[in-house]
């Protein structure tokens, strides 16, 4: 998500920086308010109308990743629905998902399981979430969590 913050987006550096992976940010055709209270309220609204916004760019090569690190920002509990959206527009089958979120006190709140839900033929990894807060003294926890998720040695 490309979100002004960008709290997910600096995990997801650390994250690249420590595996060398590729990035991909999932970002949609309509733009979120800046503000952080009306860009709730829109997620809020997009939630309970179970919506799935459209997405800008798209992954041309996803059959040659057999490992998606998933970042996002807890919004009410959940992925984003523009993650749902990215989520509902790929064949995970046989792939492993690593997620992380960001979040201001809510954890992974229950989007570990509706990841599980949206691909069940992918191994879901244990999840990493990060509070905005810490997010700039947050690369430790990242480490940690990779080495003990088996993703570096």
């Amino acid at each position: 998500m490309n979100l002004q913050v960008g709290n997910t987006k600096v995990v997801a550096d650390m994250i690249q920086e420590i595996t060398g992976s590729d990035a991909f940010c999932i970002d949609t055709v309509k733009s979120y308010p800046r503000g952080y209270t009306a860009t709730t309220n829109v997620a809020k609204k997009e939630q309970n109308d179970n919506a799935r916004p459209e997405l800008s760019s798209h992954v041309g090569n996803m059959d040659s990743y057999n490992l998606i690190f998933l970042g996002y920002p807890n919004w009410w509990g959940t992925i984003p629905m523009p993650v749902f959206t990215f989520l509902e527009e790929y064949d995970f089958s046989g792939k492993t998902i690593v997620p992380f979120c960001t979040h201001e006190g809510s954890g992974l709140g229950h989007s570990e399981k509706d990841i599980a839900k949206l691909c069940p033929k992918a191994t879901l990894l244990k999840g990493l979430a990060v509070q905005g807060s810490r997010v700039s003294a947050a690369k430790k926890d990242v480490t940690d969590w990779l080495s003990k998720i088996g993703m570096i040695s």
